[in-house]
């Protein structure tokens, strides 16, 4: 008699005879290509002008606020994101969320030439209001479309596609800055090229096929409909905040995300143009190697999902523990002696290296993100309202750590104390969370209730023990 799990590990990843023919421009691969070059056009190309060291700027208090605006504007339109689905659908969000990036490029242009701070305020507002309803249509789509066993790796391939973004900008500022060993501002030359790149994600987006559209081997089809009324959603996403398995890791999520206005400042503070390029161009390969690794562990069956869940998390607490310990040491040391590193500066390799380490740290937390959402979402209406509220947590906590970072003390060592803190208070209440993945039948203690995956037809394979992502 065949082992009753290894049945289950078939059914989710079935030999390619018994897996439905798909047309290319309707398989999830196509759709994943449509959804990362959407990321590159918008957030990727957005983190590519912050992976500059405070969007290029000679100094990060401007940008860092306006960072906080966004990112407070993008909680509102993360809350109502569910809603617009409803009248606009799932392809409509996505589209609309791409049409307020390229006004935020504008305004770090003018700024950055002619001393214009208005538009850089406003452009902010607007790349707010768009963006939190593209992140949520981009989670969305990255847990849904994929098959089972396809989904770390296609959130692995996805997100390379944001990071692409940072190594394009980093390689044109290299390019064009590779002479200038002092700090100030990049050339405002970079910025036409981003704000030629961001505008092309709204045409993107209509190549992204509807749901109904996209076909997937194990021949389920996706629907992320909102069929009930707005208010309705609505009411169901506050719901689903509150429930204590999404409670518990909202610090776990908040130490993941308020590290990236950390670093991109850490680097526009300590360091030169070119290196701040350099810095740039080189994070984003190691975080995209990174990444894709990740991923394609978290899609290995033949480990248990308890296995996996549990590794990473490990990982990921020991190694970000080694890495805010490193960045806490050297920025208290860097307020008093206030250097400024070029690559050929004595001591450039040990402060540059932790900002590396930073990255891809981002970038594995990031991805292991959605790892826990598509095993806390319960159907297909559910990935919509958690990953609206993932977003939408997200846009919260940057906005906070973007705004103490336009403050210069916290600039310089407050917002990297705050850091270190929130990372070690997020540890026990995730843990609550994450030890009940892949074992759903035990019965949890300390009040926490268990961690019901999906049962959707495309979700339901999360539900076992085999926890395909």
């Amino acid at each position: 008699m065949a082992d009753p799990e290894q049945l289950i590990v078939d059914e989710a990843k079935p030999p390619k005879s018994e897996r439905h023919p798909v047309r290319w421009h309707r398989s999830t691969f196509y759709n994943m290509t449509i959804l990362g070059l959407c990321n590159l056009a918008a957030p990727g190309i957005w983190g590519a002008m912050n992976s500059l060291g405070a969007g290029g700027a000679a100094s990060p208090q401007l940008v860092n606020a306006s960072n906080a605006l966004t990112f407070c504007l993008m909680v509102v339109s993360c809350y109502f994101s569910s809603a617009i689905v409803h009248y606009i659908g799932i392809k409509g969000a996505l589209i609309f969320g791409t049409l307020g990036y390229a006004p935020f490029a504008a305004g770090l242009y003018t700024n950055n030439r002619y001393g214009v701070e208005w538009l850089t305020v406003f452009g902010a507002a607007l790349c707010g209001i768009s963006a939190g309803v593209f992140w949520m249509a981009e989670a969305a789509i990255a847990i849904a479309y994929p098959e089972p066993w396809n989904r770390g790796k296609a959130l692995g391939y996805w997100l390379t596609y944001r990071l692409t973004g940072q190594i394009l900008g980093g390689a044109i500022n290299l390019g064009l800055n590779a002479d200038r060993d002092q700090a100030g501002q990049v050339s405002y030359t970079v910025y036409l090229v981003f704000i030629a790149l961001q505008a092309t994600g709204p045409f993107v987006a209509l190549f992204l096929n509807k749901p109904s559209k996209v076909e997937r081997e194990d021949g389920k089809k996706v629907s992320l409909e909102i069929i009930k009324n707005p208010w309705y959603e609505i009411r169901k996403t506050s719901k689903d905040f509150i429930k204590p398995k999404f409670l518990l890791v909202v610090l776990w999520i908040g130490q993941a995300v308020f590290a990236e206005a950390v670093y991109f400042t850490y680097l526009a503070l300590w360091f030169t143009v070119r290196s701040r390029a350099l810095g740039s161009f080189l994070s984003g390969i190691c975080a995209v190697i990174a990444g894709n690794l990740l991923g394609h562990y978290l899609d290995r069956t033949k480990f248990s999902l308890k296995l996996r869940t549990r590794s990473v998390f490990w990982i990921l607490v020991v190694t970000q523990g080694a890495w805010w310990t490193w960045i806490t040491v050297l920025a208290t040391k860097f307020r008093v002696d206030q250097p400024v590193y070029d690559w050929s500066s004595p001591g450039f390799g040990a402060a540059f290296a932790v900002y590396i380490f930073h990255t891809i740290g981002f970038q594995v937390n990031y991805l292991f993100l959605y790892f826990i959402i598509t095993n806390l979402a319960d159907g297909e209406a559910e990935v919509i309202r958690y990953a609206a509220l993932l977003r939408g947590t997200e846009s919260a906590w940057q906005a906070i750590s973007y705004g103490l970072t336009s403050v210069d003390i916290f600039a310089q060592v407050g917002a990297i104390y705050i850091n270190f803190g929130l990372w070690a208070v997020a540890i026990f209440p995730a843990w609550l969370v994450l030890r009940h993945f892949g074992q759903d039948n035990k019965a949890p203690s300390e009040g926490v209730e268990p961690v019901q995956t999906s049962e959707s037809p495309s979700l339901k394979e999360t539900t076992r023990d085999q926890g395909s992502l």
